[in-house]
């Protein structure tokens, strides 16, 4: 996506995001006057990687169009514990309601950004690009799938509607390897790509000798991965995909594949820590 593309959907996220918080209006927030200013910084609590600032600029300058935002750790830079991320200046009932659905976005995008860039390192070296899924919040896949670059790492097709990914259902309603993937053929000029998953190293053989360009190995043993890497020869983008772990990653990467696709990048995240301290100005 282009900067205009992540801001235009940052700001459609916040203004979804502010119907639902604020909806007609913050009650607790309009306690203080309405003119009144303030000053706020954002904090981390932990090491992360700082992800969602498009966001949390939405969300502030969506309520105070004037807010000033100093940003002091950029997108994409790793912060430490209780480093000051960014400083606001605006009108203080802005700041107090903006501040939940900044920090929202932020510790989400944060989150997956930072999980991604673990794998990446881990990786480092190999030819292996780590590759995210379809295991996404509903309504905020394309901010994760966002976060995920910021991480370092690559996505994979954004929905059904944009690739063609055959897995085992298909295989079998086709008719086998080689009829689903001649039939998938006719919708190739529509599809950034086509892959199919296999999961013996047969299978693998049929696919090549069908024209396969991109070949998904499932749940396949170091052994079989190894094997499977020689028998392709460079014909096929190898992903991996299933039971992939933190702690197997760097076997896998050295098989010699081209992709390790992760659900979990996504999908089981724990949230950064983030917290915003606001000072009255006089």
């Amino acid at each position: 996506m282009t900067d205009n593309e992540v801001a235009a959907l940052a700001q459609a996220d916040v203004e979804r995001a502010l119907a639902e918080d604020v909806g007609g209006g913050d009650l607790t927030a309009g306690l203080i006057d309405p003119a009144r200013r303030a000053r706020a910084r954002i904090l981390a609590r932990e090491t992360a990687v700082i992800c969602g600032a498009p966001w949390a600029e939405a969300a502030l300058r969506t309520l105070d169009p004037t807010m000033q935002i100093t940003w002091h750790v950029a997108e994409g830079q790793r912060c430490q514990p209780d480093q000051v991320v960014l400083e606001l200046e605006g009108n203080a009932r802005a700041l107090l309601s903006a501040e939940r659905t900044a920090l929202n976005f932020m510790q989400l995008l944060s989150a997956v950004a930072t999980k991604t860039r673990t794998y990446v390192d881990v990786v480092a070296g190999t030819r292996a690009h780590i590759v995210d899924t379809r295991k996404t919040i509903p309504g905020l896949r394309l901010a994760q799938k966002y976060a995920v670059r910021v991480g370092g790492g690559t996505n994979h097709r954004i929905g059904l509607h944009d690739a063609v990914l055959i897995k085992e259902n298909h295989i079998a309603a086709a008719g086998g390897v080689t009829a689903v993937l001649k039939a998938a053929q006719a919708v190739a000029a529509q599809a950034k790509f086509i892959e199919i998953e296999v999961e013996t190293l047969e299978q693998l053989a049929e696919a090549l000798d069908a024209g396969a360009k991109m070949v998904l190995l499932d749940n396949m043993p170091l052994p079989t991965l190894r094997e499977a890497v020689r028998i392709n020869a460079g014909r096929a983008i190898l992903e991996i995909s299933g039971g992939v772990t933190l702690a197997g990653l760097r076997e896998l990467a050295e098989t010699g594949v081209d992709r390790i696709s992760i659900g979990t990048l996504t999908k089981d995240v724990k949230a950064t820590d983030f917290s915003m301290r606001l000072q009255e100005l006089a």
